[in-house]
C-alpha cells in the first residue's frame, strides 16, 4: 500500500493523478483532491485550535522552527491568544493566530495586539486563504522590523486521496526577507553584526547536518552565539551548543524551567548520578547549580573560538556533533525518569 504525506507535496498543489505501476503490468490511478477545510475541522475553537496544539511540531516544521506549545487560549488583557508557543531553539516567544476563514482587518489588529502583549520575536497567522492586501501588510512588516522579529503567513489546506481521510497541509505564502534583512541589518548594527553573521554561517551547517541525523527539525539558525535543541522537554530542559567566554564552546544540558526550585531539585538528582553519567559519556563534566540564577547546566567543554580558521571550525562542529549525540544517548534515559 503507498501513502502520501500531505506536507511533503509540492507547493503547486492541483487536482492531479498519482499513478504507480505494479509487478503486475497496469497502472493504478489515485486523485489527489483539494477539500473543505471544515470537512476535518467543523469549528475553529473547538476543533482546528486543538489540533494545531497538539500536531505544532508540524508547522514549525514547515517554518523551519523547534516550536514548544506554552498555553491555548493564552490571556492578552480582555482578549485571548490561540496559541502561545516558544521557539525552543532561541527561546524566542511564538504567537500564533488562526482562523478557518480569508483573513480580514480584525485578525490582523489581533494579531498586532497579541504580539504587544507578548512582547512576541516570531508572529504566525494561519489562514484558510490570505488577501492580497494581508499578504502584503505582512511582507512590510517583515521589511520594516529588525531581525530579532519575524512575522509568517500560512495558509492551511486539506487534500484527500480517493475520498481517503482529510490530510492537513500547509503553505508557507508570506516570510522574511533574509537578504534583504540582513543586509538592513548589517547597515544599522556596523561591523558588530559580522561576528553574528559568522555565527549564524556557523550554526547553520550544525543544524544541517544535525537534521540529517534527526536529532532536529531546525532549518534555520539565528543570528547568535549559541543554540538549543529540544528533546521531548521543552524549555525545561534542553540540550545546547555554545561558544562561550575565553574561546571556548561547550556541550551542554541546560535547565531552565520557570520554576527555580524544580530546576535545582532536577540538578540535584542528575549530580546524585555523576560518577554513573560521566562513566557512561566517557568524560569529567562541569557540574554547575548555579544557586544565583534560575538554570542550572551540564557542560562539557574544549578550545575554540568563532574567530579560528575554517579548518579548526570544521573540527569544532565535528566535535559538537559527536557530544550532542553523546548527551542524548546517556542524559536521556535519566532525564526520563525524573522530567517524564
Amino acid at each position: 500500500m503507498t501513502a502520501f504525506r500531505c506536507s511533503a507535496i509540492t507547493r503547486d498543489l492541483h487536482d492531479i493523478d498519482l499513478k504507480e505501476d505494479n509487478h503486475a503490468g497496469f497502472v493504478r490511478t489515485w486523485t489527489l483532491q483539494k477539500a473543505e477545510l471544515r470537512a476535518a475541522w467543523p469549528n475553529e475553537s473547538k476543533d482546528f485550535t486543538p489540533w494545531l496544539a497538539d500536531n505544532i511540531s508540524e508547522l514549525g516544521e514547515v517554518l523551519g522552527l523547534d516550536l514548544e506549545l506554552q498555553s491555548r487560549e493564552a490571556r492578552v488583557g480582555a482578549f485571548s491568544l490561540d496559541l502561545l508557543a516558544l521557539d525552543s531553539g532561541t527561546n524566542r516567544t511564538v504567537i500564533i493566530e488562526n482562523q478557518l476563514q480569508p483573513t480580514d482587518h480584525d485578525h490582523l489588529g489581533k494579531l498586532l495586539t497579541y504580539a504587544c502583549g507578548y512582547d512576541a520575536q516570531v508572529i504566525i497567522w494561519v489562514a484558510k486563504e490570505f488577501r492580497d492586501e494581508h499578504r502584503q501588510a505582512i511582507d512590510w512588516l517583515n521589511q520594516r522590523t529588525g531581525q530579532e522579529t519575524e512575522f509568517y503567513g500560512v495558509v492551511v489546506e486539506v487534500w484527500t486521496i480517493d475520498g481517503s481521510r482529510p490530510a492537513p497541509y500547509f503553505n508557507l505564502v508570506s516570510t522574511p526577507n533574509e537578504w534583504q534583512r540582513e543586509a538592513t541589518e548589517a547597515k544599522r548594527l556596523g561591523n558588530t553584526s559580522d561576528r553574528n553573521l559568522r555565527y549564524k554561517a556557523f550554526f547553520q551547517i550544525l543544524i544541517d547536518r544535525l537534521r540529517e541525523l534527526e536529532f532536529t527539525n531546525v532549518i534555520k539558525a539565528q543570528p547568535q552565539s549559541w543554540y538549543l535543541f529540544s528533546r521531548g522537554y521543552g524549555q525545561r530542559v534542553q540540550f545546547g551548543a555554545c561558544f562561550g567566554q575565553g574561546e571556548t564552546v561547550r556541550v551542554e544540558v541546560y535547565i531552565n524551567s520557570n520554576d527555580k526550585d524544580w530546576n535545582k531539585t532536577l540538578f540535584d538528582q542528575l549530580f546524585d548520578r555523576k560518577e554513573r553519567i560521566e562513566t557512561e559519556l566517557g568524560d569529567d563534566l562541569f557540574w554547575e547549580r548555579l544557586d544565583h540564577r534560575q538554570a542550572s547546566r551540564v557542560s562539557l567543554s574544549r578550545r575554540g573560538s568563532i574567530d579560528d580558521d575554517e579548518k579548526t571550525r570544521g573540527e569544532i562542529t565535528d566535535w559538537l556533533i559527536s557530544n550532542l549525540l553523546e548527551f542524548k544517548r546517556v542524559f536521556a534515559p535519566h532525564l526520563g525518569e525524573f522530567v517524564g
